[in-house]
């Protein structure tokens, strides 16, 4: 999925069919979208919420959200590295951070930890997390805020992240020491109104 986005730079023909899809959207869609910006994060809450449906996920909750934390991390240090350097232009026009698609990459980042956690349970819920995050994509081309190339990064480096993750995650865990019965680790959100974060206390 990445290699195509990066091709696409410079293969015409895959430019020809970004700009056939877009003027698609031209034609047929006369009003954007706002519910991409929240829709992306729902893979996220299944994470958490399938075991208070008694579905019980592969890994406990910590090291979850262990998971998460460092799939963030990597999304997102990989989405903002290549919207500053490569420049690609939104079909909108209205700046060059097109490439790829960070809305598409956080929600399949969620869509595939929750595939990872519950494959073993049922394919199905790892489904219905893909089809949201599908959604959030299909939204981001109709709102002209990306081409189809950028989408498919997109899930790509989500998909990325989470497997990096998953090899990270034995390194972190001996890292932190969390098989002491003495020790801890928490992890908690920082969001104010021009940056978000995550801080992590340990005791060891």
């Amino acid at each position: 999925m990445v290699s195509y986005g990066i091709i696409r730079q410079f293969v015409p023909a895959l430019q020809r069919l970004d700009r056939s899809i877009d003027d698609q959207v031209l034609q047929n869609s006369h009003r954007s979208y706002i519910f991409d910006d929240y829709v992306q994060y729902a893979p996220y809450a299944g994470v958490y919420l399938s075991e208070l449906c008694g579905i019980k996920a592969k890994h406990n909750t910590l090291d979850r959200t262990i998971v998460l934390a460092s799939s963030i991390i990597i999304c997102t240090s990989a989405v903002q590295i290549s919207k500053r350097f490569t420049g690609v232009t939104r079909p909108d026009s209205s700046n060059k951070h097109a490439f790829p698609s960070g809305h598409t990459a956080t929600a399949f980042l969620g869509a595939h930890l929750l595939f990872r956690e519950h494959e073993e349970v049922s394919p199905w819920i790892g489904v219905a997390g893909y089809g949201v995050a599908t959604t959030t994509g299909v939204m981001r081309v109709i709102n002209r805020k990306h081409w189809f190339s950028d989408i498919v990064a997109g899930a790509g480096v989500g998909i990325i992240s989470v497997e990096l993750s998953y090899l990270l995650l034995p390194v972190w865990q001996q890292f932190f020491k969390m098989n002491g019965k003495d020790n801890y680790m928490a992890i908690n959100p920082l969001i104010n109104q021009n940056s978000w974060g995550i801080s992590v206390v340990s005791a060891f």
